[in-house]
This record gives C-alpha cells, structure tokens and sequence, in this order.
C-alpha cells in the first residue's frame, strides 16, 4: 500500500519526537511491504516565523492532500509570556482543526504492568484502567464570541453548542462504546450550564437508537474526582471542548507520564494523530523528550487506516521497551535514561 502522509512537527520538542514516529513508520512499512511518502509542512511558531500565519494556506493543502496528518507539538514561551500578541502558535491549532473538520478528539488512557508503580496513584485504584476520552473539539468556550468591554476590564468569552454538535460527537461515542464494553458517560455540568442541558438531552434522545449502551450522566467536578479515586469504573466518556481539555490531561497522568500518551483528532474524512503532550521547549534540542506518545499516536494512525496488524506491531515493540528500559530520562531510573534518538533507533531497529 501506498500511503501519504502530512508530517507537522511544529515547535518545541516536536520535531524530535516527530522524527522517532517517522523512523517507526517506516520500519513498519518495510515489514509490511507499505511505502509512505511523508509530506512535511510548518505550524506554530515556526510557520508564524516564517510566512506569519500559524497554519498556512500551503500547510492547510498538504493535508487535505493526504491520508492522514502526523503532529508533533506547536506552542513558544515568547507567545506564552505576551498576553498581546496578536498571532499565537494555539491559533493555527484551532484554525487546522476548524478547517480540517476535525470535531472530535480520542484520547485514550491506559495503564502499562511495567511501569504501573510509577502512577502518582495507587496500584489498586488504577489497575486494569482502559477508557476512552471524546473530547468535542471545534465548538465551545474555545470558539465563540469574546471580547472586552468598560476600556478593558470586563472580558467575556461564549460557549455556544448547536444540537449537530453534540450529536455528531456523540455518535462516535455511542459507535465506539459497542466496539468496547458498551458503557457511555456523557459528562456535562447541567445543573448550572444551558449549553450542558442541551448537551444531556440530546444524548437522551439518542439513547434508543444504541439500546445494548448502558449511559450514564455524571457533572464534570465529579468526574474530576473520580478519575483519582477509581479510573478503571469508566470506558468511554463524552464531553465539551473545555472540560475535556482539563479533565483529558488529569487522565493522563494515571499511566505515570505524560509522554506515554496519545491522540487522534477525527472528522468525517482526515485524521490528525499527535502526542497528548505539549512542546516543552525547556527539554528542546537536547534528545531528552519521550517519543513514545507520538510513536502511539502513530499507532492509532494505522488503526484508522484499516491496518491493526501494523498498529498493534509498533505496541508490542513499545511494551517491550518499557519493559527492558530502553527508555527515556522521565521513565528511567537514576541516570539511565537514554536518549530521544536512541530510544526511536531501538524502536525501528526490533520491529
């Protein structure tokens, strides 16, 4: 097979971690007998210190172009520290997402045996966790009208939802809790939120049309809770775009790190699939980052492409780095982290 794909390794720590993900691909498709042809295009800093646009018009046509769009990880402390500046990195974010239809994040949060004690929580209440996060991505908070008013001391920011929001989310969560155990929660703050009502009774109403679901519907503070007291109670959850922006980075600290875990961004043609991590550009150019989130991500990609054999290939070759120690200096014991680069040289080398 013959593939295309989009390669946006952006700022920070992505390029390094993107190029670990390329090196796995390509030694999967060497064994699968796949040749894919990466087509590399800026976003974030980089793409704004270039051309001034977060996500470029020629970015923006290579994906379209492609099957599927690997990321890296956009974000600049000098953006970060300048609550003026007019074009941020995030913002080629929200643009790719927006024009790429990409409506629903998956994030999933698992548990590894070998690395299950280096949780911030205990064994007991995380063994066996395995859900699934689907996080509303282009409506919201985080897209709405905002503004400020009285020469600048009041700010506002809306969170609008349209019923074909909610459902075209929902029914990627309904579809994927039958592949998986057949438990939903939908979770929302409909006590207090208008936007949280019309999300829960939407759900409701699609309920008959997926009756072998067992749905539940919990308020998004006690979610919050429950993630530390007893993950492993949830499969698939459902949820807006901000609360699942927060309570998707609480999960995932459960496996122990954040740069374990990995993402998909789906619509209803192309897939982006980039680590759950940011950019951390204190650890940038110095071959210390994790990769192994974005070599997952890669994972997920194949998944999506119809090739699980591939997928679950580049996952056994993960759990057994994890269990041998080829890892890196967030996961290793003291002073025998290895290096960015060695870990995706191993990775490539025992596929």
């Amino acid at each position: 097979m013959e593939l295309t794909i989009a390669l946006l390794a952006g700022d920070g720590i992505g390029p390094e971690v993107i190029q670990q993900a390329v090196k796995v691909c390509d030694a999967v498709a060497t064994k699968f007998n796949h040749q894919i042809h990466w087509k590399p295009a800026l976003t974030g800093a980089a793409a704004i210190d270039a051309v001034g646009d977060p996500y470029p018009d020629s970015t923006h046509d290579i994906c379209v172009n492609s099957d599927a769009v690997l990321f890296g990880a956009i974000g600049h402390p000098r953006f970060d520290n300048d609550p003026s500046a007019k074009v941020r990195p995030e913002q080629g974010l929200l643009k790719m997402r927006q024009k790429l239809g990409l409506f629903a994040n998956v994030r999933p949060t698992f548990t590894f045996e070998s690395l299950i004690d280096r949780s911030p929580l205990k064994r007991e209440r995380i063994e066996g966790t395995d859900l699934v996060f689907l996080r509303e991505l282009t409506g919201g908070i985080y897209f709405g009208k905002r503004g400020r008013e009285d020469n600048g001391d009041t700010a506002y920011d809306t969170c609008t939802y349209t019923r074909m929001e909610v459902k075209r989310l929902a029914k990627k969560g309904f579809e994927l809790a039958m592949k998986r155990s057949k438990k939903l929660c939908c979770v929302d703050k409909a006590n207090v939120l208008e936007s949280s009502r019309l999300w829960r009774e939407t759900v409701q109403a699609m309920e008959k049309d997926y009756p072998e679901v067992e749905v539940s519907y919990e308020f998004v503070d006690a979610v919050a809770m429950r993630l530390v007291q007893w993950p492993n109670s949830y499969d698939v959850l459902i949820t807006e775009n901000l609360f699942g922006d927060i309570l998707t980075d609480e999960a995932s600290v459960i496996s122990g790190s954040m740069g374990l875990m990995p993402s998909a961004s789906i619509g209803e043609s192309i897939g982006l699939y980039e680590p759950i991590h940011g950019s951390y550009p204190q650890a940038a150019g110095k071959d210390i980052a994790n990769p192994l989130a974005t070599v997952l991500s890669a994972a997920m990609m194949f998944d999506d492409l119809g090739l699980p054999d591939e997928a679950n290939a580049i996952r056994m070759v993960v759990n057994k780095s994890l269990a041998e120690g080829m890892v890196t200096e967030d996961l290793a014991d003291k002073n025998k982290g290895r290096k960015t680069s060695e870990v995706g040289n191993w990775l490539a080398k025992n596929l």
